[in-house]
């Protein structure tokens, strides 16, 4: 599990961490914290704390200058970078992180649902807009997608094993039209369908017990892997 620092400052996601001790491992840090200021003293904090960082800053621009971003943010050890974008975009990120950062191609924000789509411009399904946007980004050579877990059941049988897929927008129980999110699914969902690594926030962050919420969510991953040993655990090297 990796959870999602979308908190005001630095000293309240370090708050957070703390608060959780040992019940989490990976943390991901996104644009509300970058423009607070402190962002990479979080991280390297972070780093100091023996947890992994994912920095989650969407980045997108003209080709060369994501790939000289991407290019800075390797002097930080960070684990995974965010970047939106077409194919050029994608393999300057990865020329630029030169296999010591993981790229992970966005596919289509949890936010957005079917109409979202139309009102950007795509007629195409969402599910098909996942798929080719993760196969494309496989075969540029990103370390995986972000990818909801309503489509992340197609993107897992068309790519490799060693592809990464982070499934935000999980939920304990899913429950429609509760907050912005609007493509979500519970735990054992994301990884049924084929998730090696899923994000949460707000249902831990604003839990009355945080470290106990964690703590929970985490043996039900332990369990759902205990009962279909081999499926759910990703294979290889893992950032």
């Amino acid at each position: 599990m990796i959870l999602a620092l979308d908190v005001p400052t630095a000293s309240e996601a370090r708050g957070i961490v703390d608060a959780l001790a040992d019940t989490v491992s990976f943390y991901k840090i996104g644009l509300e914290l970058f423009l607070s200021g402190g962002y990479f003293e979080l991280a390297d904090w972070l780093r100091s704390e023996d947890k992994k960082v994912f920095a989650d800053l969407k980045l997108f621009d003209v080709p060369q200058t994501v790939g000289s971003a991407v290019q800075q943010l390797r002097t930080r050890d960070v684990d995974f970078v965010t970047v939106h974008g077409n194919d050029a975009i994608l393999r300057a990120a990865c020329d630029a992180a030169a296999g010591d950062l993981g790229i992970l191609a966005v596919t289509v924000l949890t936010s957005l649902d079917r109409a979202d789509m139309e009102d950007l411009g795509f007629e195409a399904d969402i599910g098909d807009v996942v798929l080719s946007r993760a196969r494309r980004a496989e075969s540029i050579g990103c370390a995986g997608v972000i990818s909801s877990g309503h489509e992340a059941a197609r993107v897992r049988s068309a790519v490799s094993r060693r592809f990464r897929i982070v499934v935000p927008g999980i939920r304990a129980a899913v429950e429609a039209g509760t907050d912005d999110q609007k493509r979500t699914v519970d735990v054992e969902s994301a990884f049924e369908a084929g998730a090696d690594y899923i994000v949460m926030g707000r249902p831990i962050r604003n839990a009355p017990d945080p470290a106990r919420a964690a703590a929970s969510v985490q043996e039900r991953i332990s369990a759902w892997l205990g009962h279909n040993s081999g499926v759910g655990e990703p294979t290889g090297q893992i950032p």
